[in-house]
């Protein structure tokens, strides 16, 4: 697919981020590419999801177009989805359709800086389609201006800045979606049918539903807390 044709491929549709890391009871073991299977079944349009080997299974088993990151702790920084160029070179390799990665204003490992690590990414992969994980107006304007194909409000409520955030975060997306010209995906907070709705009734692009789908344990205890 061409890369308009990845983005009318997903517009306006549920993207499902199918993830388990690595103390939760689905990791490894093919878990993921069955539960993108289940979620296409439902009708996603895509599949967000974490690691080399969790994509591969899920090409194994969908063809729908991934939003593929890596997760790596660095000690020196609180940025991990995908925050390096070894994580952005492992996920190109693996050919994932759009690939995101934090695009905070918070200091990167080694204390690289967002413009210098997104324009060496760009000037490698000219042609690759790029999400900006954002947690804020500031970031998503910022993510826009330097050359991201897609923001995400992601990180929202999941920063230092912007902790305690209520999310999902309804003014945010009414704010990038009318203020500015790249598409959105709402990504964050999503748990009810009222609240994917409300998400769609402003001009995003997609959405991201990830824990309330494709996390068993997190759901479980949800309800168990509803009788607690």
């Amino acid at each position: 697919m061409t890369n308009a044709e990845i983005l009318e491929k997903i517009h306006r549709g549920v993207i499902v981020s199918c993830q388990a890391l690595p103390d939760e009871p689905l990791y490894g073991y093919h878990f993921m590419g069955k539960m993108a299977l289940a979620a296409k079944e439902g009708g996603a349009v895509g599949i967000r999801a974490n690691t080399v080997s969790d994509i591969l299974d899920i090409r194994k088993e969908v063809d729908l177009p991934v939003i593929g990151i890596i997760k790596s702790v660095y000690e020196d920084s609180d940025v991990y989805i995908t925050p390096t160029m070894a994580e952005v070179d492992a996920l190109a390799e693996v050919g994932v359709e759009i690939i995101a990665l934090d695009a905070t204003d918070r200091p990167r490992p080694n204390g690289g800086a967002l413009d210098s690590f997104f324009k060496a990414v760009r000037e490698k992969y000219p042609d690759q389609l790029f999400m900006a994980d954002c947690s804020c107006f500031e970031d998503c304007a910022h993510a826009a201006a330097i050359g991201f194909d897609l923001v995400g409000t992601t990180l929202c409520g999941y920063t230092e800045k912007t902790r305690g955030t209520a999310i999902p975060n309804y003014a945010l997306l009414d704010r990038i979606t009318h203020e500015l010209s790249v598409p959105v995906i709402a990504e964050g907070g999503v748990w009810e049918r009222g609240q994917l709705q409300k998400v769609f009734s402003y001009p995003v692009h997609a959405a991201v539903v990830g824990t309330a789908i494709t996390r068993p344990r997190d759901i479980t205890r949800r309800f168990v807390e509803a009788i607690s």
